[in-house]
């Protein structure tokens, strides 16, 4: 797709996707193929427009999906670094040590 800005996708962030997909799996596959789907699709939106979601927190942006979590990503110049796909449960700013 044209308009799509490269993305780095933090070993982290990688974790937390595959944990939380484990989880999905773990209670019903519908779920964990939904739940892989939603980030899937929040991160064609946050490439296509990453300054439409709102400022976080330490310079960051968050791209809230329907589940509980949240992407957090920074805008760079050249490609949008995603750092972490939180939990919401999780303490706010746990992934700052990422940036």
């Amino acid at each position: 797709m044209a308009g799509n800005k490269p993305y780095r996708l933090h070993p982290l962030a990688w974790q937390e996707i595959e944990g939380g997909e484990g989880w999905y799996r773990q209670h019903s596959a519908d779920a964990s193929v939904e739940f892989i789907a939603e980030v899937s699709d929040a991160i064609k939106s946050i490439r296509q427009a990453p300054h439409r979601w709102p400022k976080y927190l330490h310079g960051t942006r968050r791209f809230v999906l329907g589940l509980p979590f949240s992407i957090i990503y920074l805008d760079a110049a050249e490609f949008v670094n995603i750092v972490a796909v939180a939990h919401s449960k999780r303490k706010p700013g746990y992934w700052k040590r990422r940036l």
